[in-house]
């Protein structure tokens, strides 16, 4: 599989976990949460669902690219007059935690198996839920590569995308490959839910693609579209046996890929 040339990031990465035999690696939005936090300010503070879903399949036809399409909705944002402190307060009130979260990360903990939120959000806000949502130990101890945000003195802001010379804003992959060219690579597990999740799909060892009830299960028609076998989970509770089952030696990943 021929690796994609590596966009210059504009923001560090947290050091990759050379020792570890298995590593999770999940979106955030959608994902690990119940709700699209970009989302849901795009739909409620800014241009509207339609619009935004709209954007969206344009980005899944390959008619815009989601570093384009997601700066037009978080400008949608700031045009109305929100300001990211507001956002984020907002965020914290109405964001949830996907139900089997807070126990597979406790026994990926238990189990040595590190998990990094990979994220095409802004790491402040997603630092903010996460806390409010698991508490702050936790929160602290789950890496996060993300975009960052640039606020004015004025209060309007704007993302700062990781990777802005990609059309992804940020480059998924590029937190995957680094582990596959170790001398000795862990199992990676990814997790993700749409768009954003694109690049990373294919360099995944195990791919899981939640799926929503909504019915905007954008990853998995791209998955099926381009022939990337994957698995479908509605929450962390129906991932976790496959993963511990792999960890534990009693499935090998062609068994659960397969099935």
């Amino acid at each position: 599989m021929s690796e994609p040339s590596a966009p210059e990031s504009t923001l560090p990465y947290p050091p990759i976990h050379r020792d570890k035999r298995f590593v999770v690696l999940s979106d955030w939005d959608g994902t690990i949460t119940t709700h699209d936090s970009n989302d849901y300010m795009t739909d409620n503070l800014g241009f509207g669902k339609a619009q935004r879903r709209a954007g969206n399949l344009e980005i899944l036809a390959g008619h815009d690219t989601f570093r384009d399409g997601f700066r037009k909705m978080l400008a949608s944002i700031v045009a109305n007059g929100h300001t990211f402190e507001e956002c984020k307060e907002i965020l914290r009130q109405n964001i949830k935690l996907d139900p089997g979260f807070k126990d597979f990360y406790a026994w990926c903990k238990e189990n040595d198996v590190p998990v990094i939120i990979v994220s095409s959000g802004m790491a402040p806000l997603i630092r903010a839920v996460l806390s409010n949502l698991i508490g702050d130990a936790d929160a602290a101890d789950i890496e996060i590569i993300a975009n960052d945000v640039y606020v004015f003195p004025d209060g309007k802001w704007e993302i700062q995308f990781r990777h802005p010379s990609s059309g992804f804003g940020h480059d998924k992959s590029q937190a995957i490959l680094p582990y596959r060219k170790l001398p000795q690579p862990p199992t990676l597990f990814f997790f993700g839910d749409g768009v954003s999740d694109i690049s990373a799909a294919k360099y995944a060892d195990v791919l899981f693609v939640k799926t929503k009830e909504d019915g905007e299960n954008d990853l998995s028609v791209y998955c099926q579209r381009e022939g990337i076998k994957h698995i479908l989970f509605s929450d962390f509770s129906k991932a976790l046996p496959t993963v511990e089952s792999i960890v534990k030696g009693e499935k090998t990943i062609e068994d659960v890929i397969n099935a």
